[in-house]
């Protein structure tokens, strides 16, 4: 098995459906994407350049979908997440599986993958 998906199964139940949602929307939403495992996270590939990864955040209780060139997207910005100290990267932030709305995170995806 893949090191991202051991990543993804190796999740306590809370984290692992949220990951395996979001996975799952981006591998229906980009055609030709691939899932590494770069920086000890999850890490979707489009044109062979990074796009987005997942990171499960235990202490604050989280999942960031962020995204790599974060910072170019014009659209969606109240959901987007842009902590101290990042100057490129801002994400979708999700705290339970039922708060993912489809439709943003597709959007976003659809907005990211035009800046390759």
């Amino acid at each position: 098995m893949k090191p991202a998906d051991l990543y993804i199964l190796n999740q306590p139940e809370k984290y692992r459906n949220i990951l395996l949602h979001i996975a799952s929307v981006i591998d229906h939403a980009i055609p030709n994407v691939t899932l590494e495992y770069k920086w000890t996270v999850p890490y979707f590939y489009y044109k062979n350049k990074p796009l987005c990864y997942l990171n499960a955040s235990h202490k604050h209780q989280f999942v960031d979908v962020g995204f790599a060139k974060g910072f170019q997207l014009k659209q969606n910005q109240q959901h987007l997440v842009a902590d101290n100290g990042r100057n490129t990267v801002k994400s979708l932030r999700y705290f339970s599986l039922e708060e993912i709305n489809n439709e943003i995170l597709i959007s976003v995806i659809q907005e990211a993958i035009t800046l390759y």
